[in-house]
């Protein structure tokens, strides 16, 4: 995502969250907006479709503390918080207060003459703010991943052309299942073969698609940003979910479904005596053939009416009369 596109999108009102939100208001809220607005829960529907990208699109800004930095001072100065005088250079006639904006990115120091509010500006944040948007949901740099400035070999008078980098945002199931993107980086179109089972942070370097030079072509260096699903994480080897159930259907056992990426459900078996933390597989079952391995977590109700009470009451001394051994908290003596 490029700076300039920053600027016009309200992402702590797109997540329904104040400026102050924290990092777990920001998720709680992202999580509930995630479920209503998923293509799964709205097959057809291209309003729900794009509210859902922009759900995404404003956690993974706001979910990631650069990020976020860069972004609430790049609000700031759009809509007022900062403040720039006019009046020319010292020693130059003429710009005035926005070579001194530029001046401290370069340089990493404080925007000069910001009245009330004092932007600190590191010189990789430039690059943020100004490089050249392709499609797909990413942004183009010029120079190594991470700088401004020339790529590796990138100089004058022999070596490798300079190196370029992008970015691109997945959803978690196209991150999964793999996706084939068209990109513009540097005024070229490309095609981009993205790998599936591919992690959030993951660096894709593509041989002699950087800038031409004296020995051959430098490298484009895609970094994959990954948007998180409300349901599954994906830990390398198997699609993992918690799955939910009520503590009669972990002590009696119970079959119930749980959904599977791509709007299809599977029915899973609950083992009678199952605890929190029992881990259960479905194999194969996932997106590109991977396992499902759902960990039991036991809810009840917050306020469990007087009749629930009771029975919970009446299981309790028939736990303890028909299991005399049975200590649920045995693990927690000191030897």
């Amino acid at each position: 995502m490029a700076g300039q596109d920053w600027i016009g999108k309200d992402f702590y009102g797109t997540l329904g969250v104040s400026r102050k939100a924290d990092q777990s208001a920001i998720k709680k809220a992202y999580r509930k907006l995630a479920r209503k607005y998923h293509p799964d829960q709205n097959p057809g529907d291209k309003s729900a479709e794009e509210k859902f990208k922009a759900i995404g699109e404003a956690y993974q800004v706001l979910s990631d503390p650069e990020q976020k930095r860069q972004y609430d001072a790049i609000r700031a100065m759009a809509g007022g918080g900062a403040r720039f005088n006019a009046g020319p250079a010292s020693g130059r006639g003429g710009a005035g207060g926005f070579e001194d904006v530029l001046g401290a990115m370069f340089g990493g120091g404080t925007v000069p003459g910001a009245g009330s509010a004092r932007i600190n500006l590191g010189e990789g944040d430039l690059g943020s703010m100004f490089g050249s948007l392709f499609s797909g949901g990413g942004r183009a740099s010029y120079g190594a991943p991470g700088s401004f400035g020339a790529g590796s070999g990138g100089y004058p008078g022999g070596g490798k052309g300079q190196d370029l980098a992008a970015e691109v945002t997945l959803d978690f199931r196209t991150a999964i299942a793999g996706s084939t993107m068209k990109l513009t980086v540097d005024g070229k179109s490309m095609t981009v073969r993205i790998p599936g089972k591919i992690r959030d942070g993951r660096k894709l370097r593509l041989r002699g698609k950087g800038r031409p030079g004296p020995a051959g072509n430098g490298d484009l260096v895609v970094t994959v940003h990954v948007t998180p699903d409300p349901v599954y994480s994906f830990d390398g080897k198997a699609l993992q979910m918690q799955l939910p159930v009520t503590a009669a259907e972990a002590l009696a056992g119970a079959t119930v479904k749980v959904p599977l990426l791509g709007g299809k459900t599977a029915t899973i078996k609950i083992p009678a005596g199952a605890d929190s933390g029992t881990k259960l597989r479905l194999r194969g079952k996932g997106v590109n053939g991977l396992d499902v391995v759902a960990t039991v977590r036991i809810v009840n109700p917050r306020k469990p009416s007087s009749r629930v009470v009771d029975i919970a009451q009446q299981l309790g001394e028939a736990i303890r009369a028909d299991h005399p051994g049975f200590d649920p908290r045995a693990e927690l003596e000191r030897s």
